[in-house]
């Protein structure tokens, strides 16, 4: 009964709880957004076990600093940023590795003929992106799956935004180009 009454206050309110102690009121923002934080993840580690581990990062992280988030009513979008830096420190501990885990994505309720058609685009479309240099792929994941502007970009990895322009120019040119087949 609680925790129903939890998930249907606003983000602020719940964030005021948890400020208060209330560990249920941050479980509850965190169950809430979930989901997004791991396929996020997901799409800049290319790793569910790598994503995983971020957003466990993050979690423990926004706990432990939730009374830095000065605008409660925007937890989203904080929690959002906490995890892509965890999943950045996640590429940048495997970098030298080389190594990138390969998940395949299903299409929930299409036909078979569909969803394989579907798979493939998607195949093809991962395949790319793993082929791209790291910090085109991490410029082109954050602004175009994670809706972060240029300058949050450059913030994140600490790049100049003239190399975030130019990264995400070339990692947008290389998805056309290598994409053109499926049009």
């Amino acid at each position: 009964m609680q925790t129903e009454r939890l998930r249907e206050l606003s983000d602020a309110t719940l964030v005021a709880r948890a400020l208060d102690g209330d560990s249920a009121a941050f479980v509850c923002v965190l169950k809430r957004y979930s989901g997004i934080m791991i396929g996020y993840a997901v799409k800049l580690t290319n790793s569910h076990a790598d994503a995983d581990d971020a957003v466990q990062e993050a979690f423990i992280t926004a706990w432990q600093t939730l009374d830095t988030l000065r605008e409660t009513d925007k937890v989203k979008s904080w929690l959002m940023r906490i995890v892509s830096r965890k999943a950045i420190d996640v590429i940048r501990k495997r970098r030298d590795s080389g190594e990138l885990n390969e998940e395949t994505n299903e299409a929930a309720g299409a036909d078979p003929q569909t969803q394989n058609e579907i798979n493939s685009q998607l195949d093809a479309a991962s395949a790319v992106l793993r082929k791209l240099p790291e910090l085109q792929r991490q410029t082109w994941v954050l602004k175009e799956m994670g809706g972060y502007s240029y300058q949050e970009i450059a913030d994140e990895l600490k790049l100049p935004l003239s190399t975030v322009r130019g990264n995400l120019a070339r990692a947008r040119k290389s998805l056309l180009v290598e994409m053109e087949v499926w049009k």
